[in-house]
């Protein structure tokens, strides 16, 4: 948990969070004579920020995080990639990381065979994968209304966080505060909960490097992991978009856009 914040040096918060985004890695120092190593910084996705289509009834999956999916399976959002001028995602099968788990590295038509179910990708985002499913069946059940729309914890959420149902997005969407206004969240290790299950932590601020990550958890499952954010940067949390407005040594900012970004 963190105890405090200090200028220039990374505030690492409650809980494990997967490190899916690109980051530096320790080189030698060479011939400098200190005996020491230097840090690559990270290196910035290039863009575009999405390729491809989301459609309305499409499942989000978050980048870092998993999705449940009608069946018993699910898929991760595990990794990304972009030149400037395409854009790949890597899946991995399951909702929550397990070795041995299958990886694809997909692109925008790529198809991608879950359980015996079937899902085409139909956009990749920096911060998301949008995927549709093959059959009629599998759609109704991800668009099925819930038993309740109380959430009471744990895996019992499942039909809140895992779903295509316009009721229960439109009632996290509820949940935030209104299009152009703000989401503080502080990096002291607490936890923010909203109505439809999502809870967020911010795992860690470096307020030098001005840059944040973002823990996102519903029905007992990792839903997002966003590291290495900036000001500007876009991420969805519980089907809302974002963008990143400001970090400090206390607090990274996001501000719901009033028009929605691709």
């Amino acid at each position: 948990m963190a105890r405090g914040t200090v200028r220039g040096h990374r505030v690492v918060g409650a809980g494990l969070v997967l490190l899916l985004a690109s980051a530096g890695c320790g080189s030698p120092a060479g011939d400098s004579g200190d005996g020491g190593a230097t840090a690559a910084p990270p290196v910035r996705d290039k863009g575009p920020v999405c390729v491809g289509e989301a459609p309305a009834d499409g499942v989000r999956v978050l980048r870092g995080g998993g999705f449940r999916l009608p069946g018993g399976t699910g898929v991760q959002y595990a990794g990304a990639s972009a030149d400037g001028s395409s854009r790949t995602a890597t899946l991995r099968e399951g909702a929550r990381y397990e070795e041995g788990q299958r990886e694809w590295k997909v692109a925008v038509g790529a198809r991608v065979p879950l359980a015996g179910h079937a899902y085409t990708v139909r956009q990749v985002c920096s911060y998301r994968v949008v995927l549709e499913a093959a059959s009629a069946r599998d759609a109704s059940a991800l668009a099925e209304a819930p038993a309740s729309m109380t959430s009471t914890g744990g895996e019992a959420d499942a039909g809140l966080c895992f779903t295509t149902n316009r009721a229960v997005l439109k009632a996290a969407a509820d949940g935030f505060p209104a299009e152009g206004e703000s989401l503080s969240l502080v990096g002291n290790g607490g936890v923010r909960r909203f109505p439809t299950g999502l809870s967020l932590t911010v795992s860690y601020l470096d307020a030098e490097a001005g840059t944040a990550g973002i823990a996102a958890n519903c029905a007992a499952v990792p839903v997002a992991a966003y590291e290495e954010l900036r000001v500007g940067d876009p991420l969805e949390l519980g089907g809302v978009l974002f963008e990143v407005t400001d970090v400090t040594e206390a607090v990274v900012r996001l501000t719901r856009p009033a028009a929605p970004r691709p």
